[in-house]
């Protein structure tokens, strides 16, 4: 089975465990997610690659990280991924990139990310649940964090912490390649009827 398999395998298996756990029908997930039933249907049955806006999406109305989402092992207590086994989640030609390195369910999901940008690119994200918060630290060249249309310039040695559920984005606007390390806190869902 290759990797892509397995990841679709895990997905499906995940999406109907989740779901099922969290008490949501698929309607409900869909309008939670804002994701069509037909797709969700679909990544259950294991008979498509949801895009990464979607994948994110249904982790977030599930209040679940996407390293749980598509984890295709549940393991021990303390668990160790191997830089293989980080998960791309977003590249560009210029050589820009973010990987998912690890993430819990402890207290909600807790995810911690590895981004590098290329000068001149730039990621949005749409805005996370309300009470969802981002950590981060620069540790080479400078970030420009756009918060609800608001640019903050962060250099290198400098750390930023901020609410997640308005829209915002990361640019490297300078001349070098920027680095960072990022947290984020998704408050845990509870299931319908709580």
């Amino acid at each position: 089975m290759s990797d892509l398999d397995q990841l679709t395998q895990a997905l499906a298996r995940n999406l109907k465990r989740w779901r099922g756990e969290r008490g949501f029908t698929l309607d409900t997930l869909a309008a939670r997610a804002g994701v069509s039933r037909g797709m969700i249907i679909q990544i259950e049955q294991a008979r498509t690659n949801p895009s990464v806006g979607t994948t994110v999406k249904l982790a977030d109305a599930l209040g679940i990280s996407i390293t749980t989402l598509l984890d295709h092992e549940q393991g021990p207590h303390v668990r160790l991924v191997p830089e293989i086994q980080a998960v791309r989640m977003w590249s560009t030609e210029a050589g820009s990139a973010s990987t998912l390195l690890v993430g819990t369910e402890a207290g909600g999901p807790v995810e911690l990310w590895s981004w590098h940008l290329m000068p001149g690119d730039s990621s949005a994200s749409d805005p996370h649940p309300e009470g969802t918060v981002e950590l981060l630290h620069v540790t080479a060249g400078a970030l420009t964090l756009v918060v609800d249309g608001e640019a903050h310039t962060v250099p290198a040695g400098t750390s930023a912490a901020f609410e997640a559920h308005v829209p915002h984005s990361y640019r490297n606007d300078g001349s070098e390649p920027t680095d960072l390390t990022m947290v984020v806190s998704i408050p845990p869902v509870r299931r319908e009827g709580r």
